[in-house]
């Protein structure tokens, strides 16, 4: 019975520690809170949304751990394809793992290439102040297709914190900070395939991923995003 007793109290323990909040650098973190962001397309176009969701929340020596589960969701609600980012906080810097980028789906195409990644990670500071230059990040592969070789590349660079300004969304106002980033990829088998692009993403103190996004090619708006709401 004491044994019965002890092992209650035990499980009753753990399952509250899980629920208890954690912070890092002001950002809360706590398992089965989340986000949603709508897409639209160049021209306004509701495309889908993503649904994120905090699956869990440890400690990894000075880190705080937290692994976010992403939902695409189609415009009629259908779900069409699911990830989960890794990410990392030590109360400076928020870290995601890059491999999050390629999707299970995508490494899939690739199984019968024996590609080999690496990766370096996307970072954000917890403060932000304009003028600041961010790390660039990227996934570099190298493969074999039968007798041709295939080479992956997809950077983001040139990221700097280039204003401050109130964002008004959905999901409430925020003061936010205005980065500019350009993005590249290069699919190399046989012939190149490249594509380049610049990005606008907006973030603010104490929340885990973007606010607002803007995706341009040539200088037209191809593609944005919003953060419509936080649970």
């Amino acid at each position: 019975m004491k044994k019965l007793l002890l092992w209650s109290l035990l499980l009753l323990f753990f399952i509250q520690t899980k629920s208890i909040a954690q912070d890092c650098g002001g950002l809360v973190l706590k398992q089965g809170s989340g986000f949603e962001m709508m897409n639209y397309d160049g021209k306004g176009k509701e495309t889908g949304k993503i649904i994120y969701k905090i699956l869990d929340v440890s400690t990894e020596g000075a880190f705080t751990v937290f692994n976010i589960e992403m939902e695409a969701m189609n415009p009629k609600g259908k779900s069409e394809l699911k990830n989960v980012y890794k990410m990392k906080c030590d109360g400076n810097v928020i870290s995601m793992d890059a491999k999050s980028l390629i999707s299970q789906e995508q490494l899939k195409s690739f199984q019968n290439m024996e590609m080999k990644f690496t990766y370096e990670n996307i970072e954000y500071p917890t403060k932000y102040n304009v003028g600041d230059k961010l790390k660039d990040a990227s996934v570099k592969g190298n493969g074999q297709s039968g007798p041709m070789a295939v080479n992956f590349d997809m950077m983001i660079k040139n990221r700097n914190v280039t204003g401050q300004e109130k964002l008004t969304l959905p999901a409430g106002t925020f003061d936010a900070y205005k980065i500019k980033s350009d993005l590249s990829f290069e699919m190399r088998m046989g012939f190149p395939v490249k594509m380049e692009m610049e990005s606008i993403s907006y973030r603010a103190p104490g929340v885990a991923w973007d606010l607002k996004t803007e995706t341009y090619r040539k200088g037209k708006l191809i593609g944005r995003s919003e953060l419509t709401k936080i649970y």
